[in-house]
């Protein structure tokens, strides 16, 4: 990475740990998220011993199921993110921002919710804190797939262990939330190529197109707030 390189003059050299961190999470959430945009089974997923229209057959709309299976958990965690910022965060705009993250999101789970029982017959079968892509107080995303602890911990997750504790809130939540956004934009990005249902896919294009400028918008506070180094 050169000195001139985007990401270097956005964050400067701690969170270049977090982006690289978020590139070898994302290499597990680009495997489970293969099945998507391929039609593929999900191993080890919860409801997916057998296809949608039965045992070993693989439904057409199975990348659907799979997808809001998979979204909903990764939407919880920056719920919770943006619950820590209503109360947390210093600055104005970082509450707004997390207002809107956290109605937005509320209101995909919930149409997602009643999209899955309108098309598969049932609820959402959990899949949440400790099945490796949800969130969980001291676990990022992928399972425990970080460096360790700190900023490494926290790349393409949520640590709300850790973001609760920051000394400097705004900052830490907007070194989480932009690498947890940008995974929520190459699963809803890959979904669409095999989405059998136009509603999905067009949610999918909304979370693309409102996540993409709110990585733009926080990407833009923190030079402005934090500067480079």
């Amino acid at each position: 990475m050169t000195n001139n390189d985007p990401r270097r003059r956005i964050f400067g050299r701690p969170a270049l740990l977090l982006l690289a961190t978020g590139g070898i999470i994302t290499v597990s959430l680009w495997a489970g998220t293969r099945c998507l945009s391929q039609g593929w089974g999900g191993a080890g997923m919860p409801g997916y011993g057998s296809g949608v229209g039965g045992p070993g057959q693989m439904g057409m709309g199975h990348s659907d199921q799979q997808f809001i299976v998979m979204m909903i958990p990764h939407h919880d965690g920056a719920i919770a993110m943006a619950d820590l910022a209503l109360t947390r965060a210093k600055r104005p705009e970082i509450k707004e921002l997390a207002k809107n993250i956290k109605v937005s999101q509320t209101r995909e789970n919930a149409q997602m919710r009643a999209w899955y029982r309108q098309w598969f017959g049932k609820d959402v079968p959990s899949w949440g804190p400790g099945t490796g892509w949800g969130w969980q107080n001291g676990m990022g995303m992928g399972g425990g797939m970080g460096m360790g602890g700190g900023m490494g911990q926290m790349g393409g997750g949520t640590n709300l262990s850790a973001l609760s504790a920051a000394p400097d809130f705004d900052r830490a939540f907007i070194e989480q939330m932009i690498p947890h956004h940008q995974m929520g934009v190459m699963m809803a990005s890959m979904a669409q190529t095999n989405s059998q249902q136009p509603e999905l896919r067009e949610l999918q294009q909304a979370m693309v197109r409102v996540q993409s400028d709110e990585i733009q918008q926080m990407a833009q506070w923190y030079r402005s707030w934090y500067g480079t180094r």
